[in-house]
């Protein structure tokens, strides 16, 4: 999603949502200093921002229902599995909450970003147990998950706090 930002200048700020929908590069130099004037502005942006946001809502969801919920109301299939791994309840209950978070964490703007890194390292972690612990059985799962939270982390990189205000 690309953007143009206008160099400093002794302009009034204006809000971002005031730029003019069909703002072009032209249009860049004439706008005031630091003000967002073209961000994904056709059709083509419009869908992949949309995309983005669907990916997010799926991932949010499969990490709070499929994969943190059964640990949280401890599934017979998360305790044995966390007791093969020799964590116990405490383990089992500890990622439940990680993931729970990450999911939430996921659909607020500016924490999506961290949100997909913090989940991706959970599922280095659960390649190594399932490669180490299980014989590699479900390795592939974690895998493929970190391929979408890698997307959403690189394309929402933009929405992290700087210095306490968001860039978004």
């Amino acid at each position: 999603m690309s953007e143009t930002t206008v160099p400093a200048a002794s302009a009034p700020a204006v809000p971002a949502t005031s730029a003019p929908a069909a703002a072009s590069a032209p249009a860049a130099a004439s706008a005031p200093a630091g003000v967002v004037v073209a961000e994904s502005v056709t059709a083509r942006g419009r869908r992949a921002r949309l995309a983005l946001k669907g990916l997010q809502i799926l991932l949010a969801l499969f990490y709070v229902i499929a994969s943190a919920l059964p640990k949280l109301v401890a599934h017979s299939s998360a305790v044995e599995s966390f007791d093969e791994i020799g964590w116990g309840s405490a383990g089992m209950y500890a990622i439940g909450l990680l993931e729970l978070a990450g999911g939430i964490a996921l659909l607020i703007p500016v924490l999506a970003s961290v949100a997909a890194v913090s989940l991706s390292a959970l599922m280095v972690g659960a390649f190594i147990t399932q490669v180490t612990v299980f014989d590699g059985e479900y390795a592939a799962t974690p895998l493929i998950l970190i391929v979408p939270l890698a997307l959403i982390a690189w394309a929402r990189r933009g929405q992290l706090p700087v210095g306490g205000l968001s860039r978004a």
